[in-house]
């Protein structure tokens, strides 16, 4: 992996982060442990979100690296300043923030696949707006300010996704700067035991998001017919989890954190299965050293809606198969 944070050491000064979700706020620790935000850093969480409140709980238990801070939640985005590190550029206050305030730099981490969407738009011009948001006209036209003001200011793009080579390349010769890390920090923390199934299933937010019908998931799980843990997605219906902890031989670890974190310490003889999300790139970056196999499974076409067009479908499906792996895992009809 490329890490070039230790390279920028005349960049280096204080930094502020304002985090909105657990995978921003590992992100945001990786990068100030890689030295791309500086030796100074002060993370803002967003208030009122518990999964985000557990995993700074859960990261300060592990001990947090040197120079990095965590400030009190709070529900106003802090001023950007001289180094500013966000997750989601498409949000409405990180965009104002971005049309009418200077920060000095501006450092992209990991909000998901989002950010793939995000270097493409910037990549063709076009203005930062979510796959699913509604083009009105004041979102548009503050999508297009925050694309221009962005793309002038050459962010630093801070990712473990494996950006294609086309993308990157593009990206870069427009001046950004692309750092790739394998999570370094997160593995050399100590980690928990992990379950004694074989078999982990990572849950998903398709369902609530309706995109994929809730059934045809149900069924799936059902029909596994092993012992499985099951990890769940943090904005997973609770009514549905009711569901799933009544699937005989499957066992909710409802752990609250990035399944980063919780699974990073799997034995080679255990596997994880999921449906397509970035937690199957990101453990993929994790675990493979250690022999474990992190399969995606594709969803069938009857298992859409009508929610999810085609472009989505592939959106979603983008890191679903691994090259360096065998096919991936096919659902059983």
């Amino acid at each position: 992996m490329e890490n070039e944070g230790r390279r920028h050491a005349g960049e280096q000064g204080s930094a502020v982060a304002w985090v909105e979700s657990p995978l921003q706020l590992l992100c945001v620790v990786e990068a100030h442990h890689a030295g791309v935000l500086g030796p100074s850093t002060r993370v803002v969480p967003r208030a009122g979100l518990p999964a985000l409140r557990m995993t700074r709980r859960e990261l300060k238990r592990l001990g947090l690296p040197e120079g990095l801070e965590f400030a009190e939640p709070s529900d106003r985005m802090p001023r950007p300043s001289r180094t500013w590190a966000v997750g989601d550029a498409f949000s409405g206050r990180v965009q104002l923030a971005l049309a009418t305030a200077q920060p000095g730099r501006t450092i992209l981490v990991d909000d998901g696949l989002a950010t793939i969407r995000l270097l493409e738009l910037l990549v063709a011009r076009r203005p930062l707006l979510r796959a699913r948001a509604r083009a009105t006209p004041g979102r548009v036209l503050l999508g297009a300010a925050a694309a221009v003001r962005l793309r002038t200011r050459k962010p630093t793009v801070f990712t473990a996704l494996p950006v294609p080579d086309d993308l990157a390349e593009a990206v870069r010769s427009r001046g950004a700067r692309l750092v790739r890390h394998d999570f370094a920090w997160l593995r050399s923390q100590p980690a928990d035991r992990p379950p004694d199934e074989r078999t982990v299933v990572l849950g998903t937010s398709l369902v609530r998001n309706g995109l994929i019908h809730r059934d045809r998931y149900l069924r799936w799980l059902e029909r596994l017919e092993e012992p499985v843990a099951y990890y769940p997605h943090r904005r997973e219906d609770p009514r549905d989890l009711d569901r799933v902890r009544r699937i005989e031989g499957l066992t909710v670890y409802d752990a609250g954190v990035p399944a980063e974190m919780t699974l990073r310490d799997l034995r080679p003889d255990q596997r994880v299965l999921s449906l397509p999300s970035t937690a199957v790139t990101s453990l993929r970056v994790l675990l493979s050293a250690r022999g474990v196999s992190v399969e995606s499974v594709d969803v069938p076409d009857d298992w859409w809606t009508a929610s999810a067009g085609p472009s989505l479908r592939s959106h979603l499906q983008i890191f679903a198969h691994d090259p360096s792996a065998n096919a991936p895992r096919k659902v059983a009809p």
